[in-house]
């Protein structure tokens, strides 16, 4: 049997921190991520993994949604397989409906969705929206305040292959919700919220996302 042995990192200013091998070890192989970052631990005995150090849940910056025709985030990294867009009392100043794009590194793709968003009211009375501009999240009204959100799910990594479901409110007695799909040409880099006929502007609320 073999002596224990340990490995003691002095802190620069104070301290230190020991690797200590268990008693029993059996003959497993610790992996480090091949990534810079800091290293996650854990006082229960549930393991890390590399995809929990490197690739956590990740908030966006809010983005007011009070101007323009279009809000972009960008520089979403390559290894994400779900992002979250978040609507928060988002209104446009018209009737068109409001779209979420998917954009590679050579831009904002604008065709080739598949796109269905209908509305509910308490009533039972019902209205959709369908396109292959983009994924359609349902709006024709000025006045109405959309909450809700849109998650857009990688279903094939190596032919780049998306699907999008969303749900929400817009009025007290309205809700929204549909799905869809569409194929990239490479891998996603950016997520644009705007509109049908790109003209409304945005007048009220904030969007965010969330990946991971």
């Amino acid at each position: 049997m073999g002596d224990s042995m340990s490995i003691v990192l002095q802190g620069s200013t104070s301290g230190s921190i020991t690797l200590q091998e268990p008693a029993v070890a059996g003959t497993n192989t610790l992996t480090l991520p091949a990534n810079t970052g800091t290293i996650i631990t854990t006082a229960s005995s549930a393991v890390v993994t590399p995809a929990m150090l490197t690739q956590p849940l990740t908030s966006g910056t809010a983005v007011a949604s009070t101007s323009g025709t279009s809000i972009d985030f960008t520089s979403i990294p390559s290894w994400v397989k779900r992002i979250t867009v978040i609507f928060s009392n988002v209104s446009t100043n018209g009737t068109s409906g409001i779209l979420v794009r998917l954009g590679t590194s050579g831009g904002i793709v604008s065709t080739g969705y598949i796109s269905t968003s209908v509305t509910l009211d308490s009533s039972g009375n019902s209205a959709g929206q369908t396109g292959t501009a983009g994924f359609n999240y349902y709006n024709d009204n000025a006045s109405y305040a959309h909450y809700g959100s849109m998650t857009l799910s990688l279903v094939d990594s190596t032919n780049n292959i998306w699907v999008s479901n969303h749900v929400g409110r817009f009025s007290t007695t309205n809700m929204v919700s549909g799905g869809g799909g569409l194929t990239l040409s490479s891998v996603l880099t950016q997520v644009r919220i705007t509109t049908v006929n790109g003209t409304n502007t945005f007048d009220a609320g904030s969007i965010n996302i969330f990946y991971e």
